[in-house]
């Protein structure tokens, strides 16, 4: 029996208050006036009887009621009703409280105002009802003026007692004439809810309240608001019904008070009620869920993650739900659906609903009774769970939800409570125990799921209502709107004597009744089934093949019987075995069986293979052990030992320490609990089992906590001594077993060499192990002692500090932690710690002569480096250091999911040369063992490197990893081997940074290799004569003098006299002396000549590859005299001879024939950099120039557009520098000789525009549209203003038309308009005579004039920093460091992201502009920033599309010296060559070029005489400073470090080149690798490529690798692997043809060359064994050429070609490969080069060509073509899908390994070709439909290939038998 209530007040407002603008509260009387002893007075309950603030009202509001809930120190709960009314103030104290209230807030301003008052029963039970019904009488009492007493009332309803529980109905009455039924619960452990969770659930929805429910059980912050009190009660008090069987551990405040708002801001999780009057209070809480419930809505803050429950369960929780609360959305789409719907009452369905929940909790923690462990049975059970075993079990280990749940105080609270094996039961516990098999969910059982529900929710509302039919209850009520009338009288003062002589009566006869005890039926929990069967009932077992285990099992019986060559053969098999639980936990229990007296002693291969399974299983295993392997494998590493000599013996444990379950606390506790648990067991099994009646059966199968179920059972019935003495003996059982695990922990945590300190640097994750650990053990520790700032610590701040006190520490805080919780003395406790650091000593001196014998073994035989081959010149600069190449982000080679053997990871060595960073090794997995791996990439291409931590391998320790990463697009992952110090992999980083980085140019691997030989070659004589060098470095001296110096005046010039038609051989004949003059000052000329050796370098200035190119394109020469030729309109300057104006340029440039040198000199000012305008190409068809310079200072051609040119006298600088480069802009306009005839003046002028468009083809694309597209802006027909290209990086910026080829392809026809002007009409725009495109920045504000005959054009392109930065994404893209599993980091967002094919969009855009534009007979200059990267790139680009040589292999050679060496692109700066450019990062102009140039070649692959392999050959060698040819930034560095005009003589070796041109040439003599067979161009092709981002490909050279050999760039190296190839084959093996090759493994190209290829090579074969020296392959692919043309021109007289002819609108070139379709088959012609007859055949006219398709490179090798027939005849074959049978003639060929067959025999045209290595199989057939008839069934058969199968129908069987056997023997032979 319990008390109603505990406290009757009354309070009322406070008017005696002042200074605050909210009144307060005051407790006006109190009964009783003395504390229980039992439950102390509350304090504070003023503040919650007006939780909005004590205010006084204007009008008089109805009374409320509503109940706030306290929670005590005890964590107990009080409910404290509260009955608000409102009375009238008195006159006099309102004009008192006005006078006191003029300096603070303002009142109401009324006559009348009205106060509240509150009757508060606060109360441990919780009744509502009774309680609204009680306090409503007391008021009805009052305002009807009932004649009853007041006192009297609340003296019967302090002193009423009702029963706690049991299920009893009780009548009490006040004396009021009232009766009151008051029904108590028949289980007090299950929440009463009444109807708030239905009401809840209505209120928010299915999701929210799911939602809500997560994230209180995950201990989120979770705030309520309501304006309604009692709403807010209600929805805190559904939370927390829903929760059961967790009960909510933390701050529980259903409704709180406006004055204790700052609550809200608290650390710890809460569920909170606050009114929404205050919503705008709650706007800044950053971690708060908020639950709006009259808005129905939930708001989670945007760092708040809450995680849900796992599926299924929560998907079949919301369907389980939406069943019973919306059970018209069952029958919603049924067609005919029933009139009615039975629906449960509100209160039914409150049960239902929790019903589901119970359900829910029932299926997370079933068989949590099997996880938990027994510690201590007395006094009191104490019971810890292990958490890992149960998520392990139940497969739930990555589950966020599940994990939080059983870490959180809720889960720690249930297992306090529903732990202890003797107790009373609920309906929880018979669910989880009993009902396992309704709790399955099944597709299609909603019947059986209902019924279920309904049973529970039945007894879920008759544990709340054990009676249905209430008995008379009867309370008066107030008359309605009795509050509204006036009152004479306040709420009265309770006479205190009165109700305190009622108490005391009561007090009275309480203390003479009997003590009431409450009975309490307490049994046995009852288990329910092991987690086991209900894993497999779910279906969510992992099976492991029965094969796997049997394997695991004979080789561990191979290893016991010494039979070791059989148990390595069966290693690889169980090391994948190993991967699955089962086999781990099989081969636990095979080497268990093995162990005899808790000792196994092994020789030393044994140990060596034990140890090496040990690690196999102990390596998957994550921290926690959640499968039981390490805490099975504990016992083991302490059995199985070998002896190392005479008294000394080496256990597993020294070989199994480097895991992170050893250093994880939770897996000790575990461990020792779970012992702990089995010696408790015993120590009562073996007390019983001296009672005959027992069983002993029966008595083994008894688990821990049916025998602690047993002993509690009886404990009351013992004897104090007998009790006393079970205690003293399960504490020493705790304190044995903490003395045992002190030793075990130091055998683990010890290593074998004490001297390292490895356990402090054991790996990265030890210190977020223990991180993790303590937290867990802070959830799950109440009572243990406190521990200083040290102890916390673990191993991470241990330093300084020696491993035995590491050690120490670490088990001492274990044994403070798990003694506490066990109960252990406090005597045993210091027993322990003085104890642990001997035993931590005693092992360290055993392990030092352990380690001391180990060193005398001999070592484990590791894999034999393999040495690297090496290059000439090439020398080691570090030998190599054992490491394991890691897989990184890439899926080859790792055997995944693009399968192939796992190549990664591999065991080798990583060698430091002076040119590369090599690996070279073995692949770690057995079965690809006998493969080497290599993966290498030049030292100068490193672009970062990095420390990487890296988990232990199998058995073997790694220290630590490094990841270099290489602008080749080479990744090394390497972990150190543990033989590597740490000393020396610090020193190989240090030397390869020293590499990668020189202090200078010459430090680097081309002017390094091959200095000894040269020292010891030539020895130094005295120079007669200076060398080449020698005058370079003199003219440097001389340029460096100058440089700075406004003029540079021509004294004497005498340069040699060319020919434009002349051969370049004859520049080097030429004698004359180039002298050349400095201007020390203005009026002083001191003249040096250069004597006969200057003439060598004169020559070789002029045969650089600028002046070959001028010479070709006739661009200009030197003349022998001043005079210019008039007819010569640009001229070589030799203004920048010594590099003065501008020492970026090259010494010869292009410039118009009227401009002087000195002016030169002065526009040069105007530029960036000094790179005023030059002229690089010239359009041989428009005579239109190409131009080149630097972005524009602000005084160059911008001034001039912005400022009018006026005619002025003034002789300003900056009008002459103006008129200067007006005069070079007109000089470019008038060597065009359509311009030049406008012109007839000085000055810019218009011209008609007809004049721009007389081309011989009277063709135009349209150029407007191109422009809008560069341009992003509108189109203007008169040019006047131009949009900008914006530099967002957006593809949407740059609207492509759809059909790129149509637009290229359309004309535009214009006419001269009639008065001979300018046209206003759009089909005759304006053309510029030049076009300037410069950068937006510099041109902004530009006002175009419409008299000048040149347009600036303002671009905004990248600038090098987006470059540089879209190239590291470009490389973490294509070469990923570690796999992930993030959509948003896959391989395509990550390449979208990199914007690389958008600049590479960008680039193609701006040059098809140029190139339209040229084409058009515009010229055009380029300056773009400081015009040596993006110009640069714009101008190679657009000379390549526009002329056809430079697609040749020698004018693209001339192209990249012309535009990028010459014109002094940075290489060294951009290349990041030396330390002092370390900082610039590498930026990849240059390969941002070679890309667009690969893109172009796609597109237009017989355009082009190079192949795809020329230019990633160029793009490696760019970067890989193997050559000299890529160094430096310009002509001028070359000149001063002596580079650029080498002697004949000074030649170090015929194997070292200098330049890559050198050696590529080399190469290209003897293989055709860089020829394109397809090359046949079209005479003066422009080509216009796609340059959407949708037509272009990444670039393989970024994607493809090859492990077999390493990159394929260093020729000497791929041919050296070639030979080492045929040196590996068994000569005994047969021999055959066939290879496999793998992905990322083999180099494809090289095994499976073009046919073409394949019969060069074999050609070549064949003539070296007729004559010594065979013709080179060039000269053959000539022959072969010429004798095509010459046949097809012959054959096309007598037979139609079948190939037609193309004529695309776009003019793009055809690829020269027709496949044509004939039946089923199609026959593959190839054409090597274009005859005249094609292109001259018209498009329309539907003429056939002239080529011959039948003549292919086969037949210009074979004769006959009866060779190649091995077997012939006639058979039927059924057609494709739908079509006859028909009679074909087949050729069997077993040379070509096909199968063709004809029209007939005498057809030459093959119909159709199978190929042999297709076929599967071949059988016997049967006829189908439409076959021959009359023909035996045996005369059918089959052929299945892997696109289809064949039928046949030969004419008789024998026949059919007589193929089949020919077509087997042909399978077979191959």
């Amino acid at each position: 029996m319990a008390r109603l209530a505990d406290y009757f007040l009354l309070v009322g407002y406070d008017l005696n208050k002042r200074g605050s603008s909210i009144g307060q509260g005051k407790i006006l009387q109190r009964f009783p006036e003395k504390d229980w002893e039992d439950n102390p007075f509350p304090q504070g309950i003023e503040l919650f009887c007006q939780p909005s603030g004590w205010q006084l009202c204007t009008e008089k509001n109805p009374p409320n009621f509503f109940i706030a809930v306290l929670t005590d120190i005890n964590s107990e709960r009080h409910y404290c009703s509260c009955f608000t009314f409102w009375e009238e103030c008195a006159q006099n104290l309102i004009d008192q409280r006005h006078g006191e209230a003029e300096e603070d807030a303002p009142l109401p301003s009324a006559t009348q105002l009205y106060a509240p008052k509150t009757l508060v029963l606060v109360s441990r039970l919780d009744h509502p009802e009774v309680f609204r019904d009680s306090l409503g009488l007391i008021y009805t009492i009052h305002t009807d003026g009932l004649s009853v007493s007041l006192e009297n009332v609340v003296g019967n309803l302090l002193t009423c007692t009702v029963p706690v529980t049991g299920g009893s109905q009780r009548t009490i009455s006040l004396g009021a004439g009232d009766r009151q039924v008051i029904q108590t619960p028949i289980c007090d452990s299950l929440p009463i809810s009444n109807c708030s969770v239905a009401q809840l659930f209505r209120q928010l929805g299915i999701t929210n309240v799911l939602c809500l429910f997560c994230a209180a059980l995950t201990e989120h912050k979770i705030l309520f608001l309501s304006r309604s009190y009692q709403r807010l009660t209600e929805a805190c008090r559904a939370l927390l019904a829903i929760l059961f069987p967790l009960r909510y551990s933390f701050t529980y405040v259903p409704i709180l008070p406006a004055q204790l708002l700052e609550v809200l801001s608290t650390p710890t999780p809460f569920i909170i009620g606050v009114n929404a009057l205050f919503r705008s209070e709650t706007q800044d809480l950053l971690d708060v869920i908020i639950a709006d419930l009259d808005g129905g809505t939930v708001t989670i803050p945007e760092c708040v993650q809450i995680p849900l429950l796992p599926e299924p369960l929560i998907h079949h929780t919301q369907d389980a739900l939406s069943l019973f609360l919306d059970p018209a959305l069952q029958i919603a789409d049924l067609a005919f659906p029933p009139s009615s719907i039975t629906t449960s009452t509100l209160r039914m369905q409150d049960m239902e609903v929790r019903a589901v929940f119970l359900r829910l909790f029932a299926q997370i923690l079933q068989g949590y009774r099997c996880c938990l462990q027994l510690i201590r049975v007395h006094p009191e059970p104490v019971i810890r769970f292990h958490k890992a075993s149960f998520l392990g079990q139940r497969g739930l280990v990555e589950d966020d939800f599940l994990t939080k749940v059983l870490e959180g105080m809720a889960f720690a609270g249930f297992v306090t409570e529903r732990g202890p094996p003797y107790r009373s039961l609920d309906l929880f516990d018979e669910l989880v125990a009993y009902d396992v098999q309704k709790l399955q969910y099944e597709e299609g059982s909603q019947r059986n799921l209902m019924k279920h529900v309904q049973e529970l929710a039945e007894k879920l509302y008759r544990n709340e209502n054990p009676y249905p039919a209430v008995s008379m209850h009867k309370v008066q009520r107030p008359t309605e709107g009795s509050y509204l009338r006036p009152q004479n009288k306040s709420f009265p003062l309770f006479d205190e004597s009165s109700i305190q002589w009622i108490l005391d009566q009561a007090a009275a006869k309480m203390q003479n009744a009997p003590p009431a005890v409450r009975s309490e039926k307490k049994c046995m929990v009852p288990p329910g089934p092991p987690i086991a069967a209900i894993v497999e009932r779910n279906g969510s077992a992992l099976a492991n093949s029965n094969r796997r285990l049997e394997v695991v099992r004979n080789c561990i019986s191979y290893i016991f019987e010494n039979k070791m060559l059989e148990a390595k053969k069966l290693q690889p098999a169980v090391l994948r075995a190993l991967k699955g639980r089962a086999a781990r936990q099989c081969l636990t229990q095979e080497l268990h069986l093995h162990v005899q007296q808790n000792r196994a002693v092994l020789d030393h291969q044994q140990f060596d293979f034990v140890v090496r399974l040990m690690n196999c299983c102990l390596q998957d295993c994550t921290s926690l052990d959640e499968h039981s392997i390490a805490a099975a494998l504990l016992p083991l590493v302490t059995a199985f030992c070998r002896k190392l000599s005479p008294g000394i013996t080496q256990f597993a444990y020294s070989c199994v320490q480097e895991h992170l379950v050893w250093t994880n606390m939770q897996f000790w506790e575990a461990m020792f609990y779970g012992d702990v648990q089995n010696h408790i067991r015993a120590l009562y099994v073996s007390s019983e089992e001296a009672e005959p009646n027992l069983d002993e059966i029966d008595e083994e199968e008894r688990s821990a906590l049916e025998l602690a179920s047993e002993q509690c059972r009886l404990w009351p019935t013992l004897q104090r001594e007998k009790q006393l003495e079970l205690i003293q003996k399960e504490e020493s059982t705790v304190f044995s077993q903490a003395i045992h695990y002190a030793n075990r922990m130091s055998y683990l945590l010890l290593p074998l060499d004490t001297s390292k300190n490895r356990l402090l640097r054991g790996g990265a994750g030890l210190g977020d192990t223990e991180s993790v650990t303590n937290s867990f053990i802070t959830n799950s520790m109440a009572g243990s002692v406190a521990e200083s700032a040290d102890t916390e610590s673990g191993f991470e701040d241990s330093e300084g500090s020696d491993v035995a006190h590491c050690v120490v520490r670490f088990i001492t805080r274990f044994v403070d932690k798990v003694c506490t919780e066990s109960g252990v003395t406090s005597d045993h406790l210091k027993g322990l710690h003085t104890m642990i650091p001997d035993i931590v000593q005693m092992h360290i001196e055993t392990l030092d002569a352990v380690h001391r014998e180990s060193k005398r073994l001999p070592p484990i035989q590791k894999p034999k480096l393999l040495r690297p081959t090496l290059l000439v010149g090439e020398e080691l600069v570090m030998e190599g250091l054992r490491v394991y190449l890691l897989p990184d982000g890439r899926e080859e080679a790792t055997g995944g999911s693009l399968g192939g053997p796992p190549l990664l990871p591999a065991e080798g060595a990583l060698f430091l040369t002076s040119y590369r960073c090599i690996f070279k090794g073995t692949p770690v997995d057995p079965l690809v063992a006998e493969q080497t791996v290599v993966r290498s990439f030049p030292v100068a291409s490193l672009t970062k490197e990095k420390k990487i931590s890296v988990p232990a391998h199998l058995d073997q320790y790694v220290q630590e990893g490094l990841q270099l990463r290489s602008c080749t697009f080479q990744l090394l992952r390497v972990a150190f081997d543990e033989e590597v110090p740490s000393e020396v992999s610090e020193g190989f980083r240090k030397q390869l940074h020293k590499l990668r980085y020189p202090q200078d140019v010459l430090g680097t691997f081309p002017f390094s290799v091959g200095l000894s030989l040269q020292h010891t070659a030539q020895p130094r004589t005295k120079d007669k004569n200076p060398s080449i060098k020698t005058i370079s470095k003199n003219l440097v001296k001389n340029a460096k003098k100058t440089i700075g110096r406004q003029y540079v005046t021509r004294r004497k010039y005498s340069p040699p006299s060319w020919d434009l038609r002349g051969s370049q051989n004859s520049l080097e004949t030429q004698g004359d002396d180039i002298s050349v003059s400095e201007d020390l000052d203005r009026s002083t000329l001191t003249i040096s000549t250069l004597k006969a050796p200057d003439k060598q370098a004169g020559g070789n200035m002029a045969e650089r590859a600028c002046c070959r190119d001028y010479q070709r394109m006739g661009l200009g020469t030197l003349s022998n005299s001043l005079t210019r030729a008039k007819n010569e309109p640009f001229r070589i300057s030799t203004v920048n001879r010594m590099y003065a104006v501008c020492n970026s340029y090259p010494g010869l440039l292009i410039v118009p024939q009227t401009i002087q040198d000195n002016t030169l000199q002065k526009i040069s000012r105007c530029y960036r950099q000094n790179r005023f305008p030059v002229v690089c190409w010239r359009s041989p068809r428009t005579k239109a120039v190409l131009l080149r310079s630097g972005g524009l200072h602000g005084k160059g051609v911008v001034g001039l557009f912005k400022s009018p040119n006026t005619a002025g006298t003034g002789p300003s600088q900056t009008d002459s520098t103006s008129l200067e480069q007006e005069k070079y802009l007109q000089a470019v306009v008038n060597s065009m000789p359509r311009y030049a005839e406008m012109s007839g003046r000085n000055t810019l002028s218009a011209f008609p525009s007809a004049h721009l468009y007389d081309s011989p083809d009277k063709r135009q694309p349209k150029l407007g549209s191109l422009m809008k597209q560069v341009m992003g802006g509108k189109e203007d027909v008169r040019g006047g203003k131009w949009g900008s290209m914006r530099g967002t990086g957006r593809l949407s910026s740059y609207a492509m038309n759809a059909d790129v080829g149509s637009r290229l392809a359309a004309r535009e026809l214009l006419t001269p308009h009639q008065n001979g002007g300018p046209s206003d009409s759009a089909l005759t725009p304006r053309r510029a005579a030049l076009y300037i495109i410069g950068d937006k920045s510099q041109l902004k504000g530009v006002k175009q004039d419409p008299l000048q005959q040149w347009e600036l054009v303002p671009i905004e392109l990248f600038d090098v920093r987006q470059v540089k930065a879209s190239f590291k994404k470009l490389m973490k893209a294509c070469v990923p460091s570690a796999p992930s599993t993030d959509p948003s980091l896959s391989y395509l967002r990550t390449l979208e992201d990199s914007e690389w094919l958008l600049q590479l969009h960008k680039l193609l855009q701006v040059s098809a502009l140029v190139v339209e534009l040229l084409d058009s007979g515009s010229s055009v200059l380029v300056g773009l920033e400081d015009g040596w990267d993006l110009t640069t790139q714009v101008v190679s680009l657009v000379q390549l599309l526009s002329d056809p040589y430079y697609r040749t292999i020698e004018g693209f050679r001339l192209l990249i010296e012309k535009e990028w060496l010459s014109f002094g692109h940075r290489f060294s700066h951009r290349g990041a060559h030396t330390a002092a450019s370390q900082s610039n990062g590498f930026t990849p102009i240059f390969l941002q070029f070679l890309d667009c140039v690969h893109q172009i070649h796609l597109q237009f692959p017989s355009e082009f005489e190079f192949s795809q392999y020329y230019l990633k050959f160029v793009a490696y060698h760019y970067v890989s400073n193997r050559f000299r040819t890529f160094l430096l930034d310009s002509d001028y560095e070359r000149i001063e470090k002596g580079v650029l005009y080498e002697e004949k003589g000074d030649r170090r070796s015929p194997q070292i080149c200098r330049s890559v041109w050198e050696y590529m040439e080399r190469i290209h003599k003897k293989n055709p690798m860089f020829y394109n067979y397809i090359f046949c161009p079209e005479d003066g092709e422009v080509l216009r490529p796609y340059s959407s981002v949708w037509g272009l490909r990444v670039w393989d050279y970024y994607t493809h690798e090859a492990l077999s050999e390493g990159p394929s760039y260093d020729w000497e190296l791929v041919q050296a692997h070639r030979h080492e190839e045929p040196e590996k084959n068994d000569s005994s093996a047969p021999q055959t043809k066939r290879k496999i090759v793998w992905p990322s493994y083999h180099a494809s190209q090289r095994l499976q060359p073009d046919a073409i290829t394949c019969l060069l090579d074999e050609l070549q074969n064949l003539e070296m064994d007729l004559r010594p020296v065979p013709e080179r392959w060039k000269e053959t692919w000539d022959k072969v050429k010429a004798a095509h043309r010459t046949e097809v021109r012959h054959e096309s007289r007598k037979s139609s070609a079948l190939l037609m002819s193309s004529s695309v609108s776009s003019q793009r070139q055809s690829l020269g490969i027709y496949l044509q379709e004939s039946g089923v088959g199609s026959t593959l012609n190839l054409s090597l080069e274009s005859g005249p007859s094609t292109t001259s055949t018209p498009s329309g006219g539907g003429k056939l060509g002239a080529r011959n398709s039948t003549s292919t490179l086969y037949n210009q090798f074979n004769t006959a073509e009866r060779e190649n027939r091995s077997y012939e005849g006639i058979l039927c074959k059924k057609g494709a899908f739908m079509k006859p049978w028909k009679p074909r003639w087949f050729v069997l060929d077993k040379t070509k390994h096909q199968l063709r067959y004809y029209e007939s025999r005498t057809d030459t045209e093959c119909k159709g070709v199978i190929d042999l290595a297709e076929v599967e199989t071949i059988s016997a057939g049967t006829p189908t439909m439409g076959a021959p008839k009359n023909v035996d069934e045996r005369a059918f058969f089959d052929l299945k290939t892997t696109r289809r199968v064949y039928n046949f129908c030969a004419q008789d069987p024998s026949q059919a038998q007589q193929w089949i056997d020919r077509i087997q023997s042909c399978l077979s032979d191959a």
